[in-house]
C-alpha cells in the first residue's frame, strides 16, 4: 500500500496535479494539507467521478486537510482532542483496517515568541497527548502532514542562518523528538540519511533551483506500522510542474496495513 502526504497549497489550483500524482505513483491514500476551501466548495464530485473516496475538513482561504483514498475509510474525526474550540481546520483522522491515519497541518508559528508560536506549541502538545492515548489503546498509527518543523540541522539548508528561528527552534524540535520518543519512526530517514533532502522551498529567490529548503513534511509510523514500511521518498518532480505547490509530496510504501 502506498501512502502519500502533500501540502498542496490550494486544492482548487492543484486538483489536476493531485490526480496526476495518484495515477503516476499508484497512490492508495493521499493526505493533503492547506486545501484552502470550505467544505461546501470541496471538489468532491470531481474526485468521486475518478473513483476516489474523500474525507475533508476545510475552511475558506486558509488551512484545511483531506484524505483522498482508493478505498473507503471509516471513523472519521475532525477535531484534535484538547483543541475542540479551535476554529482552524488542521486535523483529520480516519481508520483503514486496524490502522489509524492522522493527517495534520501544524501551525507555522510566525516567529519565536509570537502568540502564534505559543499556539503552535499548544497544538503540538495536544497532538502528542492524543497520540500517546491512542498508542496506549494499542492502535497502529500512521501520522502524516506538514509539521512546520525541521527536526535537525540536516533538515535545513543553512543551519546557522536558521538557528533558533521559527521551524528550527529548540521547543519545536523538542516536540518533534517527543513524537519519536513515543515510538514513531521518521520513515524517510529510515531509508535516506543524507543531508539537504528537503520537502519545501520558498517560491522566492529561486529556492528550489538552489535547493535552499527545509524538510518539514513527514510520514511517521508507529512501531506496529514501521515493520511493514519498505520505502519512503520525497517526490521532487512535482516542484517542477506548472504552477507548483511550494511543497513536494512524501510517499511511503507499506507491505501491509493492520
Amino acid at each position: 500500500m502506498t501512502i502519500a502526504s502533500w501540502n498542496i497549497n490550494s486544492i482548487n489550483i492543484r486538483l489536476p496535479q493531485i490526480i496526476n500524482l495518484i495515477d503516476t505513483e499508484n497512490i492508495d491514500i493521499l493526505g493533503v494539507q492547506e486545501t484552502k476551501v470550505p467544505d461546501a466548495n470541496f471538489p468532491i464530485d470531481a474526485l468521486n467521478n475518478k473513483g476516489f473516496h474523500v474525507f475533508f475538513n476545510g475552511q475558506k482561504s486558509f488551512n484545511g486537510t483531506a484524505f483522498i483514498s482508493k478505498q473507503p475509510l471509516t471513523n472519521c474525526r475532525h477535531h484534535l482532542p484538547g483543541m475542540e474550540m479551535d476554529y482552524q481546520r488542521r486535523f483529520l483522522q480516519a481508520q483503514c483496517n486496524d490502522t489509524l491515519l492522522i493527517n495534520c497541518y501544524v501551525p507555522n508559528g510566525k516567529a519565536v515568541g509570537d502568540e502564534k508560536y505559543d499556539y503552535k506549541l499548544r497544538w503540538l502538545d495536544a497532538l502528542i497527548a492524543h497520540l500517546e492515548a491512542q498508542l496506549k489503546q494499542g492502535w497502529s498509527i500512521i501520522l502524516m502532514g506538514d509539521f512546520n518543523i525541521a527536526p535537525t540541522d540536516d533538515d535545513v539548508y543553512d543551519a546557522q542562518l536558521w538557528r533558533d528561528k521559527i521551524l528550527c527552534s529548540a521547543p519545536e524540535r523538542q516536540r518533534f523528538q517527543a513524537l519519536i520518543d513515543l515510538g514513531f519512526c521518521d520513515t524517510f530517514r529510515q531509508f535516506n540519511q543524507q543531508a539537504a533532502q528537503f520537502s519545501w522551498w520558498d517560491y522566492r529567490d529561486g529556492g528550489f533551483e538552489k535547493n535552499q529548503g527545509h524538510r518539514i513534511d513527514f510520514i511517521l509510523s508507529s512501531a506496529k506500522s514501521t515493520r511493514y514500511c519498505v520505502d519512503c521518498v520525497i517526490e521532487k518532480k512535482t516542484r517542477s510542474w506548472e504552477r507548483p505547490s511550494d511543497h513536494a509530496p512524501v510517499i511511503a510504501t507499506f507491505d501491509s496495513l493492520g
